[in-house]
């Protein structure tokens, strides 16, 4: 019996990164503001900004900094009720909290994706301020019907791009049709520096508060760099309204992280490929097994994932369980959202939140939804095993069910 591969490991850090870092620690010049210009945090705003086709970038310490320096950036009042789907990741309503304001969840479907139903009832019954989308495990929501509704109402939309890198919605890029847009650079996203996060938005004024209080104190604002060859009036102008009349969070990124993310960028279309290849390769392989269904993409959708989801189909919680025993010991580690002891991704762990709502939709989901790894680095043949361990131990489990 072949054992499926390691999926843990990560791409190795392209061999670009070494003479930076090298550089660096022999200067030990490892704080962003130390130098007067071009440091390699501001280049990385700079290069991933054109990345992505918009004006401002804010490298912090993590995707969830972002999503909180976002929240504060809108200027909310405290305890503003913010919008979210049920299916994320606890870190999301985390920031929301730590920004002084409410979390309310809306239903997701069996496909990952959000009830426009539920959103819809929620944002007028629930006295909602903002929303933040939450592209789960890079699964993308009607961006359309979202925004939309948002506009309709005048209500800013932030998007948790934290695993949708490289992903299109309708020719557009994810993260650049809200407000602002949140990215993830942890080990286990497109882009790998250990921790880190960026914001990326077109709005002056966002950017400008995000960065103070992102701890750009007394005029290291001025070592940002505004849009590539446009009038940085009015970023400049912003900066000036807002010099000692925001808190700082501290939320930096260092410039060892920088120099370990940049070397990255030009890669990400390639791994966006070899991501979507390797998905959709075992997604037509496990969606022969009258036992396991994947979703398929939204029509406007072209996906970047680096992991699969699937959702199991005519099993029990005990035969789900044995599911997962049985591909772990063929090599395969499955969680199954709802059965993981105190996953992080089941809305009714995270009992920090004021209010925990009743989400029958979402709970029936998170009960048979899998999660496989499934990174871009991968041959097609590794896609293979692991294809073969999956439909190899739901047919034994079936099998013995059956006897």
């Amino acid at each position: 019996m072949n054992q499926a591969p390691n999926v843990h490991d990560a791409e190795p850090i392209p061999a670009e990164a070494r003479a930076e870092i090298d550089r660096l620690l022999q200067s030990g010049d490892l704080f962003r503001y130390t130098a007067p210009e071009d440091a390699p945090v501001a280049l990385l705003e700079r290069e991933f900004a054109d990345l992505m086709g918009v004006k401002y970038a804010l490298a912090v310490s993590s995707c969830s900094a972002a999503l909180f320096l976002s929240l504060k950036a809108l200027d909310l009042p405290r305890d503003a009720r913010v919008l979210i789907p049920g299916f994320t990741f606890a870190a999301v309503p985390s920031s929301i909290i730590h920004a002084d304001c409410v979390p309310v969840l809306c239903e997701v479907g069996e496909d990952y994706r959000i009830d426009l139903a539920d959103f819809e009832a929620r944002l007028d019954g629930g006295d909602i301020s903002a929303i933040l989308i939450s592209h789960m495990r890079g699964h993308t929501s009607d961006m359309d019907a979202i925004m939309a509704l948002a506009e309709a109402r005048g209500l800013p939309v932030i998007e948790d791009a934290a695993h949708s890198l490289g992903t299109l919605w309708g020719g557009r890029k994810i993260g650049t049709i809200g407000q602002v847009g949140c990215f993830s650079f942890q080990s286990y996203k497109l882009v790998n520096a250990g921790e880190g996060g960026i914001l990326v938005t077109d709005d002056a004024e966002i950017a400008a508060r995000a960065v103070i209080m992102s701890g750009a104190y007394e005029h290291n604002w001025k070592k940002h760099k505004g849009p590539r060859g446009d009038n940085t009036a009015a970023l400049e102008q912003a900066f000036g309204r807002w010099q000692n009349r925001l808190p700082l969070y501290n939320q930096r990124l260092s410039n060892l992280s920088a120099a370990v993310i940049r070397p990255q960028l030009p890669h990400v279309a390639r791994r966006v490929r070899d991501g979507r290849r390797n998905h959709d390769h075992v997604a037509a392989r496990l969606d022969r097994s009258p036992w396991i269904e994947v979703p398929a993409k939204l029509g406007p959708e072209e996906r970047a994932p680096d992991s699969i989801q699937f959702n199991l189909t005519g099993m029990t919680p005990e035969q789900m369980r044995g599911f997962v025993e049985a591909a772990a010991a063929r090599g395969v580690k499955v969680q199954v959202f709802g059965l993981s002891q105190d996953n992080a991704r089941a809305y009714w762990n995270w009992q920090f939140l004021p209010e925990i709502p009743d989400l029958p939709r979402t709970r029936a989901m998170l009960m048979r939804a899998c999660d496989v790894r499934l990174p871009a680095r991968l041959t097609l043949a590794e896609c293979d095993l692991i294809a073969e361990a999956l439909l190899g131990v739901a047919e034994a489990v079936m099998e013995q069910a059956a006897a």
